[in-house]
C-alpha cells in the first residue's frame, strides 16, 4: 500500500480493536506500574472501541478522507477514554489527526509527521511524563518515523523502534525490572502500531495469543487501579463542553490539590475529558461545575473487581453466511452455519447481518459472504461486531460454491486463525461459474447481448452468450459450455448449485456432458433454490 486513505484508516481502527482484544488479558497481567492490579489492556480496548464506533457513526462527508477519518477516531477516543492509558491514547490520536487534517491520504512522510504529532500531544497530556511508559514507546516510534521513506518503510521503522523501546522499559522503571515485565501501556502502543503495519502490508494483524476466557463484565461501581497512589479510593471521570483553555488549566490545578493521576485534555474545540484519582468525589465534580457543565460523569471505587453476571459469550466459534435460496440455506444450516436468509428483491443491511453475528453468542465468528455484492455488507457488519467485542473475520468468497468449499474444510478443533486460513485457501482455490438470463441489452467482453439472452460467466466474466428466449435447451447449452471452458484449465470436482428456475433435466444433461468430455471429473449437485441465477458452478 502506497498511501492510507479513509478506508485504510477504518481498517486500521478495526484491526487495532481486534488486536487489543486478543492481547487484552496479557496486557492486563503485566500492568505492575505503579500498582500491580491494573487494567491497562481493558482500558485501551474500551477507548479504541469508542474511537471505532465514533468513526462508524460519523457522517460520510466527515470521514470521506483520511484526515477526517482520523479526526473522527480522535473525537471518539476522547469522549470514550477509559483510565490514564485511554486518555493518553485519545491525545495521541488527536495529535495524529491535527497533522493530517484535510489530507485525502497519508504517504510515508505524512505518516511520520502524524506519529510525531501524536507523540507530542500524548506527552503534553501528562503533567510529569515518566520514562519507561507508553509515552516513551510512542516517542521512540515517532523519532524513527522521522527518517522518512515509503509508507511501508515508515510504518515498519516505527514498529521496530517501538518494540526496542518497549524492551528497554525495565531499565527505566525499577518496578518493571523487579517483576520481569515490560510496560503494559507501551505494549498497547506496539500492538496498535503493529496493526497499522499489517494494514499497510495488506495482511491480518497478529492476534496470538487468542483470548482464553470470555470478556469480563465488570461491576460499574468497581475499578482496577491503573496508576497513581493507593491513598486515593475513587476514580472520577467526566466531560466538559465549551470550556476555554484558561479555565481548564485552573481546573487542573484544583484537581492536583485533591488527588493524583490528574489529566484535563481537550480536542482543541472546547471539549475536555477530565480524569482524577481522589477521596473527595463531590469536590472533584464541583470543581468541574465551576468551569462548565460536567456530563457523562463516571465514579468508580478501587477494589477487587468481581463479575456481575453470566458470561457474554456462550460458545467459542461460529460461522455465518447470508444466503439466497431456501435449498442452500437448509444445506448450510445442516452444516451448523448460522444463516441470514435474503429474500427476492431485498438487499440486506449491515445491521441485519450484525444481528445474526451477535446472535450466535460466539467469541469468534467467521463470515462467508457468498456473493460479490455482499462482500462490502459483510465487512461493515464485521467492523461493527468487532467494535462490540467479538472477533469477526470475513473470508473473501464471491460465490456460494466458494462458501461451500470453505465450509467443507472448516474444523472448529483447530485454532481460529489456522481455521480461517484453511477456509480462505479453499474458497480462493475454487473457480466459479454462473448461468443467468440477461435483464437488459448490454456490451460484454465477447460482444453484445440482448435482454432475454442466456449468459455464461466464468470467474465473473461473460464467456458465452446463447441467444434467447431462455428455454430449457438454451440454459442447458450454456451450462455445458461454461463447464467445458472452466475444465479446459484443469480441475477434478465440479459442484453445481441449481437455481429455482433451472430446467428439470439440467442435472442429467450436465452429468452426461461430463461423462462424455471429462470422465475423470466428479460432479456434485445441490438444489440451491436461488432466483438470481439458473445455475452456479464451482470447480476445484
Amino acid at each position: 500500500m502506497e498511501a492510507l486513505d479513509a478506508g485504510a484508516v477504518r481498517r486500521w481502527a478495526a484491526a487495532g480493536v481486534r488486536a487489543l482484544d486478543a492481547h487484552r488479558a496479557d496486557i492486563d497481567r503485566i500492568n505492575v506500574y505503579p500498582v500491580a492490579d491494573g487494567d491497562t489492556g481493558s482500558n485501551l480496548l474500551g477507548t479504541a472501541r469508542a474511537a471505532l464506533e465514533a468513526l462508524l457513526r460519523a457522517p460520510s462527508a466527515e470521514r470521506a478522507d483520511a484526515g477526517g477519518a482520523v479526526g473522527a477516531l480522535a473525537a471518539g477516543a476522547l469522549t470514550g477514554a477509559r483510565g490514564n492509558s485511554g486518555v493518553i491514547l485519545s491525545q495521541f490520536l488527536r495529535g495524529f489527526a491535527e497533522a493530517v487534517r484535510g489530507r485525502p491520504a497519508l504517504d510515508g512522510p505524512l505518516l511520520g509527521a502524524a506519529l510525531r504529532g501524536g507523540a507530542e500531544r500524548a506527552t503534553r497530556a501528562m503533567a510529569e511524563p515518566v520514562p519507561g511508559t507508553m509515552i516513551t514507546v510512542a516517542r521512540a516510534a515517532a523519532d524513527a518515523a522521522a527518517a522518512g521513506g515509503s509508507l511501508r518503510e515508515v510504518a515498519a521503522a516505527s514498529v521496530r523502534a517501538a518494540v526496542t523501546a518497549l524492551e528497554h522499559t525495565p531499565r527505566q522503571l525499577r518496578v518493571l525490572a523487579d517483576a520481569g515485565v515490560v510496560d503494559a501501556g507501551g505494549r498497547g502502543v506496539v500492538v496498535l502500531l503493529e496493526a497499522l503495519l499489517a494494514v499497510v502490508e495488506e495482511r491480518e494483524p497478529d492476534l496470538r495469543p487468542e483470548p482464553t476466557t470470555a470478556p469480563r463484565r465488570a461491576n460499574p461501581h468497581v475499578a482496577d487501579r491503573e496508576a497513581g497512589s493507593d491513598l486515593f479510593a475513587y476514580e472520577v471521570m467526566y466531560l466538559l463542553d465549551g470550556v476555554e483553555e484558561a479555565a481548564a488549566t485552573r481546573l487542573r490545578d484544583v484537581l492536583v490539590g485533591l488527588g493524583d493521576s490528574v489529566s484535563v485534555v481537550g480536542d482543541g474545540a472546547g471539549l475536555w475529558t477530565v480524569h482524577v484519582h481522589c477521596n473527595d468525589v463531590g469536590a472533584a465534580i464541583e470543581a468541574g461545575v465551576e468551569v462548565g457543565g460536567p456530563r457523562r460523569i463516571r465514579v468508580a471505587r478501587f477494589a477487587d473487581a468481581a463479575p456481575d453476571g453470566g458470561e457474554r459469550f456462550t460458545r467459542g466459534r461460529a460461522v455465518v453466511a447470508p444466503v439466497r435460496g431456501d435449498g442452500l440455506a437448509e444445506l448450510l444450516i445442516a452444516e451448523g452455519v448460522s444463516v441470514l436468509r435474503v429474500d427476492d428483491g431485498h438487499e440486506p443491511t449491515p445491521y441485519e447481518l450484525l444481528q445474526v453475528i451477535t446472535g450466535t453468542g460466539a467469541a469468534h465468528v467467521t463470515v462467508l459472504p457468498g456473493h460479490a455484492v455482499l462482500m462490502e455488507l459483510a465487512d461493515e457488519a464485521a467492523i461493527r461486531a468487532v467494535a462490540g467485542g467479538q472477533d469477526v473475520v470475513v473470508v473473501p468468497c464471491a460465490s456460494p460454491v466458494q462458501a461451500l468449499a470453505a465450509i467443507a474444510v472448516h474444523d472448529p478443533r483447530r485454532r481460529a486463525g489456522d481455521d480461517v486460513v484453511a477456509m480462505t485457501e479453499a474458497a480462493a482455490a475454487t473457480r466459479r461459474g454462473e448461468v443467468r438470463v440477461a435483464v437488459e441489452d448490454a456490451i460484454t467482453w465477447i460482444g453484445p447481448c440482448r435482454a432475454g439472452d442466456v449468459l455464461g460467466l466464468a470467474d465473473g466474466e461473460v464467456v458465452l452468450v446463447e441467444p434467447g428466449p431462455p428455454g430449457p435447451g438454451t440454459v442447458t447449452r450454456a451450462a455445458c459450455g461454461v463447464a467445458a471452458r472452466m475444465l479446459a484449465a484443469g480441475g477434478e470436482l465440479v459442484t453445481a448449485l441449481l437455481g429455482r428456475d433451472a430446467p428439470d433435466d439440467l442435472e442429467e444433461a450436465l452429468a452426461a456432458h461430463l461423462r462424455a468430455e471429462r470422465p475423470d471429473a466428479g460432479l456434485v449437485v445441490y438444489r440451491g433454490g436461488q432466483t438470481d441465477t439458473a445455475l452456479v458452478l464451482g470447480l476445484e
